[in-house]
């Protein structure tokens, strides 16, 4: 499954926005689901003037879930930034 595939998959159909950015069922992290898909064929604008796009999940549990991608917690993959000088 290619998550930026122009075709939604069937089971987003069924998907339920989570606010916490996790199942709204089980609470399993994004990084666990089984399969995603990211609706980048229509962003939404913020009050920023940034884009966001809808990130859906098919979690282990069974759930379907999307969330906004402004929405998503930061990485604890990042690199740290560098501590400003003292």
């Amino acid at each position: 499954m290619d998550a930026f595939a122009p075709i939604p998959p069937e089971w987003t159909s069924e998907a339920v926005h989570s606010y916490e950015f996790c199942c709204p069922t089980c609470h399993s992290s994004s990084r666990e689901a089984l399969q995603v898909w990211i609706n980048r064929r229509s962003p939404v604008i913020s009050e920023e003037h940034r884009r966001k796009w809808q990130e859906f999940y098919k979690c282990h549990c069974g759930c379907a879930w999307w969330a906004w991608s402004s929405d998503r917690p930061p990485s604890d993959l990042a690199k740290p930034e560098d501590d400003p000088p003292q």
